[in-house]
Formats: C-alpha cells, structure tokens, sequence
C-alpha cells in the first residue's frame, strides 16, 4: 500500500530536523561525517553539527527505517505537577502563566477551555485545576492541547513559554509534534497515524 503524502512528509522533516547525533551515530549503516576540515585560510574549522542529520547520509530512507525499529517513547509524564510555594505566589501576579495564556490562545483557534478539555485524556477535575491555575501542566500536556486546538507554531510556542518548557529536536516527539503544527494538521486520523509511525504513545491525546 502506497504511503500517504503526510506520512512521507513526516519522514522528510524528520530527516531533516531530528538531532540527538548519539543516537543517530548508533544506526547501522550510519556514516559519521568529518566535522573538522582544513578551510581556504588553511587553518583547521569545524562543520556545523546539523550535517549528522539524516537528510545528510546517502540512504536516509534505510536509515530511518532502522531508526524506527528501535523506537520507544519514554516521554511518559503525570499531566500535572504541583507547583511550590514560591511558584504559586509568583503565577498569581504574573500575566504569563499558562492558565492565563490559554483562554487567549484556543480563543485565536476558535476553541474553548471547556471544548478543548473533552479531547484531552487529563481527568476534568485536575482539568478545571490546570486551567484555574492551581496546578501546573506537564509538557506533554501543553503538546496535546496545541494539537487538540489546532494552534500555530507561535500559539505552541507561548503555551510552552509560559509553562516553562521549549521544544528540542533531539526529542522524537518534539519533532513529530513540530510538524504536524508547522503543517497545520488537525484530522485527529492523520495526527494519530503520525503519532503511531513514530511510536509516540504518552501525549493525553483523544484520538
């Protein structure tokens, strides 16, 4: 069966973005470039990292298809934390926690708090706490909601800004979760084939 458009566009991105070179380095078949070279000035200078990227290798395709072989998510997280004491004073008179952004941001996507709640997995009761302010999101939570609401990147990135995190392209996840934003896909059947393809199993997503 011919694979999807989306999906190989996925495979594209990913080749193209993911970083963690440990694990790159470790697939069989995986050729290290030589990041030191001698340049015109004759004096000795470093590439820049981002050519151990997969899109770099002459068969990225087998190389990823490794890749996933061997791919388990460990991004597992409770949906919430409690914050400290310091932590809570500090949110009551900050503008920029989430609790504060959120209604802003869903609003901008035509999304409520309440709407958004039902196509989470995060019990309504610690729901209602997160959005009220009294606990605070996990980071795997504010990637559900972005994903749920169908935000823009910069509506992700103030969400997570606010929550005290930032995306990393040496996460699979983060990766994954970049593009379907990047390409505004909201079809809960795409973002779920996505998901799966790359073993992303933690996010309290409905789907």
């Amino acid at each position: 069966m011919e694979t999807p458009a989306y999906l190989s566009g996925l495979d594209t991105w990913f080749c193209s973005r993911y970083s963690d070179y440990a694990r790159l380095g470790a697939i069989e078949g995986y050729e290290m470039p030589e990041l030191l070279y001698i340049a015109k000035d004759g004096n000795v200078a470093r590439r820049d990292p981002s050519c151990m990227r997969l899109s770099h290798q002459s068969d990225p395709e087998t190389l990823l298809a490794r890749f996933k072989e061997g791919l388990v998510d460990t991004t597992f997280t409770f949906s919430f934390y409690f914050p400290k004491f310091r932590a809570r004073v500090r949110s009551y008179f900050s503008k920029d926690t989430f609790a504060k952004r959120l209604p802003k941001v869903l609003e901008s996507c035509g999304e409520t708090v309440g709407g958004i709640g039902e196509k989470l997995t995060v019990e309504p009761r610690f729901w209602k706490k997160i959005v009220a302010g009294s606990l605070f999101p996990e980071k795997n939570t504010v990637l559900a909601v972005a994903l749920a609401a169908g935000v823009r990147h910069d509506g992700l990135n103030e969400l997570l800004e606010a929550s005290g995190f930032g995306m990393d392209d040496a996460s699979v996840r983060d990766v994954v979760v970049s593009f379907l934003i990047t390409q505004h896909i909201t079809n809960t059947e795409m973002i779920a084939r996505c998901l799966a393809e790359y073993r992303i199993t933690n996010l309290p997503l409905k789907l």
